[in-house]
Order: C-alpha cells, then sequence, then structure tokens
C-alpha cells in the first residue's frame, strides 16, 4: 500500500494547493518582466559536474543532498538542486557571452535530499533570477528590488525583514578568512561537530549555524565589515545608496554569508517569522566568479531564487479557478444538444461545466457546493423550442431565454449581486 503513497518528501499539487502555486509563479513571471527579465528553462537535470565543479565536494549539498544516478550509457547526471549554475552553464553553452547583459526569469522544480518539513522538500520549486554581465552596485540593487517588488504585488511584503550583508571582493574574503580561522581554532574544542568539520573545509559557513553554542562563539568572533577594503566598500555603499534613494528598507546582518568562493560583495535575504520559526523565503546575491568555475569566460552575474512552497503558505487560502456556469440536460435525449452549446458558450470565452448522470436537483446541489453561479438547463420542451431556463444558484431567480441570446442573459446574471442589485 506505501507504494501507492506519493515518495518522502515529494507532494501531490492539488487544485488548491496549485492555485497558491501559479499565483506565485505568474506573480513573479509579470514582475520580473517589468524589469526587463526574459523567462528560460533549463534541463531538470545537468552532468553531475555543472553542480559539483561550483559547490565543490565539502559542501553540504553536494555531499549529502544531491541526487545523483547513472544512464545506460554511462554518463553521471545530477537532479539539479539548484538553477542559478544551471543558467550560467546555458548562457556558455549557448555562446551568450557574446550577447551580455542577459537577464533571466525562470521557474521550476529543483531536488535535494534532505529531511522534508515545513515548507521545504525533497521536490519543490523555485523562482528565480540571474543578471549576467554588469558587476555595479546599481545592477545589485536592481535585483533586490525586483525581489522586494515580487513580495510586495504578492502582499507579504510587509511580514519580511531585508539581510544586507558585504562579502568583500576575494582580497578582502581573504584576509578575513585568516582571522576567522584564527578565531575558531582557538574555540574548536567548544564548537559542534558540524562546525570542526567546516573549519577544515569551509569557514565562513559557520558564521550561518544555528547551533546555540557555536552563536554564542560567533559573538566575539571577527566581523567580516572590518576586513573589508576600499573596492569592496564603495561597491557595498553604491547598493545601499541606490536602496536607500529607493525607499527599500534593509538590515545590515554580519552573519550573513555564502561559503562558496564564486560568491562575492552583496548577499541578502528577505526573512519572515510568519510561518513560525524565522526563515528565508527569498534570497541571492553576486556571484562573479561562477562563470569561470564552469570552464567559461569571466562574466558576472548576480541574481536571487525563493522557493515557492513556502511564499504559497503566506498566501494562505488561494481559490482555484473554476467555471460560473454549469449546462445541465434534464435527460439523455438533449445531452448532445447541451454539449454543442456548452462548446458555443466556451467559444464566446465563458468557462462552462458539464455535469451530467443523476438527479437534476442534485447535481444544481453539487454546482452550487462547486462554485458555479448560473444553471443553463436544458429539457426536450426546450430543445424543441429554441429556448433554455437559466437560474441563479444564488439569487433563485430562473429565467427562459432564447438559446441566441444565452451569452448575453448569462453575462447580466453574473453582473448582478445575489439580491438583484446591479454588480
Amino acid at each position: 500500500m506505501s507504494r501507492l503513497q506519493p515518495a518522502r518528501g515529494t507532494s501531490d499539487l492539488l487544485p488548491a494547493a496549485m492555485a497558491a502555486h501559479r499565483r506565485v509563479i505568474e506573480t513573479a513571471r509579470a514582475a520580473a518582466g517589468g524589469y526587463g527579465f526574459q523567462e528560460m528553462a533549463t534541463p531538470i537535470f545537468e552532468f553531475a559536474e555543472v553542480f559539483s565543479r561550483p559547490l565543490g565536494d565539502s559542501s553540504d549539498v553536494v555531499t549529502k543532498e544531491t541526487y545523483n544516478f547513472t544512464d545506460r550509457g554511462g554518463e553521471t547526471f545530477t537532479l539539479r538542486p539548484e538553477n542559478t549554475a544551471g543558467v550560467v552553464r546555458a548562457m556558455i553553452s549557448n555562446g551568450l557571452t557574446q550577447s551580455l547583459p542577459l537577464k533571466f526569469f525562470y521557474a521550476g522544480p529543483m531536488f535535494r535530499y534532505e529531511r522534508p518539513q515545513k515548507g521545504r522538500m525533497r521536490q519543490f520549486h523555485q523562482i528565480g533570477i540571474e543578471y549576467l554581465g554588469p558587476r555595479d552596485g546599481i545592477a545589485d540593487a536592481e535585483i533586490i528590488g525586483c525581489g522586494a517588488r515580487v513580495l510586495d504585488d504578492l502582499g507579504v511584503l510587509g511580514s519580511c525583514r531585508l539581510h544586507l550583508n558585504s562579502l568583500g571582493d576575494a582580497a578582502s574574503r581573504q584576509a578575513y578568512r585568516a582571522a576567522l580561522v584564527g578565531f575558531l581554532e582557538s574555540h574548536a574544542g567548544d564548537l559542534s561537530e558540524d562546525s570542526k568539520a567546516r573549519l577544515k573545509t569551509n569557514p565562513l559557513r559557520i558564521l550561518d549555524s544555528k547551533d546555540q553554542g557555536d552563536r554564542a562563539i560567533l559573538a566575539d568572533a571577527p566581523r567580516l565589515d572590518a576586513h573589508l577594503n576600499d573596492d569592496s566598500r564603495a561597491h557595498f555603499a553604491a547598493v545601499t545608496g541606490a536602496l536607500d534613494a529607493a525607499g527599500i528598507s534593509w538590515n545590515f546582518d554580519p552573519l550573513l554569508v555564502r561559503g562558496l568562493d564564486y560568491y562575492c560583495h552583496t548577499a541578502f535575504e528577505f526573512i519572515t517569522d510568519a510561518l513560525g520559526a524565522q526563515g528565508t523565503v527569498l534570497g541571492g546575491g553576486r556571484y562573479d566568479g561562477l562563470s569561470e568555475m564552469l570552464g567559461g569566460p569571466p562574466v558576472a552575474g548576480v541574481g536571487w531564487a525563493a522557493g515557492v512552497e513556502r511564499l504559497a503558505m503566506l498566501l494562505g487560502d488561494v481559490d482555484a479557478a473554476a467555471p460560473h456556469v454549469a449546462v445541465m440536460p434534464m435527460d439523455g435525449d438533449v445531452e448532445a444538444t447541451c454539449f454543442a452549446l456548452a462548446e458555443t458558450l466556451r467559444s464566446q470565452g465563458i468557462a462552462v461545466d458539464l455535469p451530467t448522470g443523476g438527479a437534476i436537483g442534485k447535481r444544481m446541489k453539487k454546482a452550487d457546493r462547486a462554485g458555479i453561479r448560473v444553471a443553463v438547463i436544458l429539457g426536450s420542451d426546450e430543445a424543441a423550442a429554441g429556448t433554455v431556463q437559466i437560474r441563479d444558484l444564488r439569487g433563485g431567480t430562473q429565467d427562459e431565454v432564447a438559446q441566441t441570446d444565452l451569452a448575453t442573459a448569462i453575462g447580466a446574471m453574473l453582473a448582478r449581486q445575489p439580491d438583484g442589485v446591479e454588480g
């Protein structure tokens, strides 16, 4: 029987859940389009090195979370755990480095083998944007502004806070890494087991530790912003100055990091506590070294991704789109005529349900529960006369109209409030 359940960490998107997902994706698509981002899609699986090369052997994603498989030809592939690497790979593969700058929007499923929890699944969905080419701080501010607009258009920005930090350039990060490692080595015995392992492979990731003991130690750790050189400070000032000029509020977060070497300068997250525990709903940053790491030319990049499931949870209930009109045959003799009538209405832009079988009274009650507003009823007498009965299932009124006038009559009935007042 367990084989008839969805695999652990996956779920069926039934109409109500799908409506919320669609709201998130369509809202994001429209908002990103207002900034000039064009939609594209990458394959759901890539050659394994597309992710293993930039993410590194020491990252949690590669060591614990990726779904890898070998096909019949002996090639090793990975289901995409994120989409930035795939987008940059697509830029290189398609020779698009001659067409910079590039602005891309995407939406689709990602896959990570991790412990399923609220808002986090093994097959999950993301929306995201990538801005390839520019190196200036205004580009960073623009993608942050686009993220804020997506959240605002969804009506959830008010419950989110923008956290912002600068990772600096490579020289700044190298200086900071040395200072941080020196500090943490003096507290190595008190670090969590995960942080002890990261101290040797990816020490900046320790700043993101949720372990309370680690957090206490980090309170006295050297600050990254104290190690920024002049170029890095100027870049961050350009970002924050642009955000301030546009009225986008932000909070400086010195512990917000990205542990991978290709990240630099701006890192940001929109964080909410509206889902219970504090969590990130949209985050991103600058990744100027990724193209070269994948074997391409040096191309700067900045972008963000957001989890559709978490954003959908913030939206609450979203009504699934459903017809407001049902065409109902009184008996089997007129079912073909009802089908033809429904097709005519659909060709005029009216969504129509066509319930058949069972008593007409039960069908109307079921249609009412489903949100149907207008029932078009056709019996043998009406078919012979070229008319139909049209009933307002909420208001209770019923009229006989000519089939040729049906679309107009439906429009008028839908425009009326149930008490008969014009809408």
